[in-house]
């Protein structure tokens, strides 16, 4: 089994930038792939961000890219989200995500909420 403690959500004005980490522990060598996903009030989850452990490759959803950066410590089997110019609809509860391939993910934290004012 894998826990994942997300942290750092919170309130943050439009225009504004917030740092999400995400840490991993239990059978943390299973892992491949460390993702952030969201989900808006009334709103589907979506994928924001994803970092294959090997390689440090990254993929973004293209409503993010060039404003948020997701990097990971594989000492600390930690992930972060730098999120950057952040819009109110961008207002969310941001879940960390983790799983051995990249099109399913096998755990998931418990959510932290980023809310955005206008």
């Amino acid at each position: 089994q894998v826990q994942l403690v997300e942290s750092g959500g919170g309130l943050v004005q439009a225009g504004g930038s917030l740092r999400l980490s995400c840490a991993a522990s239990g059978r943390t060598f299973s892992l491949n792939y460390m993702g952030w996903f969201r989900q808006a009030p009334g709103k589907e989850r979506e994928f924001v961000a994803r970092i294959r452990w090997s390689g440090g490759s990254t993929t973004y959803a293209d409503s993010v890219k060039g404003r948020f950066t997701i990097s990971g410590d594989s000492v600390k089997n930690t992930v972060y989200l730098q999120m950057n110019s952040l819009k109110p609809e961008e207002t969310a509860v941001y879940y960390c995500a983790a799983s051995s391939v990249a099109t399913s993910y096998d755990y998931w934290g418990q959510g932290t909420q980023v809310t955005v004012s206008s």
